[in-house]
Protein backbone atom coordinates (compact mmCIF):
# COMPACT_ATOMS: atom_id res chain seq x y z
CA UNK A 1 0.00 0.00 0.00
CA UNK A 2 2.61 2.35 0.94
CA UNK A 3 4.37 1.73 -2.71
CA UNK A 4 1.08 2.58 -4.41
CA UNK A 5 0.93 5.59 -2.61
CA UNK A 6 4.66 7.11 -3.17
CA UNK A 7 3.45 6.39 -7.23
CA UNK A 8 0.41 8.10 -7.12
CA UNK A 9 2.19 10.92 -4.90
CA UNK A 10 4.98 11.20 -7.77
CA UNK A 11 2.61 11.23 -10.44
CA UNK A 12 0.80 14.18 -8.45
CA UNK A 13 3.74 16.21 -7.79
CA UNK A 14 5.05 16.09 -11.61
CA UNK A 15 1.34 17.11 -12.46
CA UNK A 16 1.80 20.03 -10.28
CA UNK A 17 5.30 21.41 -12.22
CA UNK A 18 3.81 20.82 -15.24
CA UNK A 19 1.05 22.88 -14.02
CA UNK A 20 2.76 25.63 -13.13
CA UNK A 21 5.11 25.80 -16.35
CA UNK A 22 1.80 25.95 -18.15
CA UNK A 23 1.01 29.28 -16.07
CA UNK A 24 -1.86 27.61 -14.39
CA UNK A 25 0.10 27.96 -10.63
CA UNK A 26 -3.55 27.70 -8.33
CA UNK A 27 -3.62 23.55 -9.78
CA UNK A 28 -0.33 23.82 -9.64
CA UNK A 29 0.24 24.53 -6.15
CA UNK A 30 -3.11 22.25 -4.73
CA UNK A 31 -1.30 19.29 -6.69
CA UNK A 32 1.89 20.02 -4.91
CA UNK A 33 0.00 20.24 -1.78
CA UNK A 34 -2.33 17.20 -2.01
CA UNK A 35 0.51 14.65 -3.55
CA UNK A 36 2.83 15.81 0.09
CA UNK A 37 0.07 14.83 1.74
CA UNK A 38 -0.59 11.30 0.36
CA UNK A 39 2.90 10.46 0.01
CA UNK A 40 4.19 8.11 2.61
CA UNK A 41 6.33 10.63 3.70
CA UNK A 42 3.54 13.19 4.58
CA UNK A 43 1.14 13.42 6.74
CA UNK A 44 -1.13 10.44 4.83
CA UNK A 45 -4.71 10.81 4.65
CA UNK A 46 -5.13 7.00 4.23
CA UNK A 47 -3.48 5.80 7.34
CA UNK A 48 -4.57 5.84 11.22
Amino acid sequence: MAFILWIIAVILVIAGIVQLFRSNILLGVVLIIVGLLVGPGGVSIFTK
